[in-house]
């Protein structure tokens, strides 16, 4: 607050000059010095602390989060009975705001001769368990010294990057070393749907190998329509939107490093509301613990 540096300054400069620079009023001043003087209410008590966690939150949260994420913390973890509309009030009071989105460009080139697949996901977004579903695409953060191309590979059950690829080129290699990894990781079985656009790094022969050696089904969206891909867009919006967009790279190394912390954050602590406001690890987890609980339920009744 501008009355609270005012006064830690007070003994170095005078008031009537504080006020004057930073245009606010001597009285409104002293008056901020009389409510010092008083011994505060509980109601200012619980609002200094709500305040304070409220900030909390949203900086450890890479000020990433606005007022309805912010209150599910609060309730969740802090245990604070307060209504989502006082969180939304106070944040815009302290001028906490979530940062707002900025425009970017595609990076598909669907102008190649290669065979292209039918989009047999249809828009489809919630499998029933992990590994039945897995989305990718590929977009590009600028930096000084050029772009640098990203390549998750995020699982549609939990919304989770479980792979991904950095590179200062967009060519087959990019998403074919996150493609690989990722089967490496899970081993998803047969007949597990893998949706792209029809970019010529998805269709190209090298890749398509490699999904059909994994017995994956191809699904491509469907030429001009990013909708058919819009968990992967609304991923690479929010990682944009929340974090890179609040820098100007200077080194490419500098941009790598901003999108592992992201994925990190995203995929431990960021809550995502198509998961109930779980965050994916979370949503992961809940879903392996009902397996074993249920494996060890049919052993009990079994036995």
């Amino acid at each position: 607050m501008i009355f609270e540096f005012i006064h830690s300054l007070r003994n170095e400069h005078t008031v009537v000059l504080m006020c004057k620079v930073l245009k606010v009023s001597p009285s409104g001043y002293y008056s901020y010095v009389k409510r010092l003087d008083r011994e505060e209410t509980d109601r200012e008590k619980w609002r200094r602390y709500l305040d304070e966690r409220i900030r909390f939150h949203f900086l450890d949260n890479i000020e990433a989060y606005g007022s309805v994420r912010i209150h599910r913390r609060l309730v969740d973890e802090d245990k604070i009975s307060v209504s989502p509309k006082t969180v939304a009030n106070r944040m815009r009071e302290l001028g906490l705001y979530a940062t707002p989105p900025k425009k970017y460009i595609a990076t598909t080139d669907s102008d190649h001769s290669n065979q292209t697949y039918n989009n047999n996901l249809k828009r489809n977004f919630y499998p029933e368990e992990p590994n039945m579903v897995w989305v990718t695409d590929i977009t590009y953060i600028p930096t000084m010294e050029g772009f640098i191309y990203f390549n998750p590979i995020l699982d549609l059950y939990g919304r989770k990057v479980i792979s991904y690829a950095l590179s200062d080129k967009m060519d087959r290699t990019l998403p074919l070393r996150a493609l690989k990894e990722a089967i490496k990781l899970r081993e998803p079985k047969k007949g597990w749907i893998h949706h792209s656009d029809r970019g010529s790094q998805y269709c190209s022969k090298d890749y398509i190998d490699v999904l059909k050696e994994a017995k994956a089904k191809i699904s491509m969206s469907r030429k001009a329509t990013p909708y058919d891909n819009a968990c992967a867009e609304s991923f690479f919006a929010s990682m944009k939107k929340e974090y890179l967009n609040k820098f100007r790279f200077k080194t490419k190394a500098e941009a790598m490093e901003a999108v592992k912390f992201y994925v990190e954050f995203y995929n431990r602590k960021r809550m995502h509301s198509t998961l109930n406001y779980a965050t994916p690890n979370e949503y992961e987890l809940a879903y392996f613990k009902a397996q074993i609980r249920d494996a060890t339920l049919d052993q009990l009744t079994s036995a």
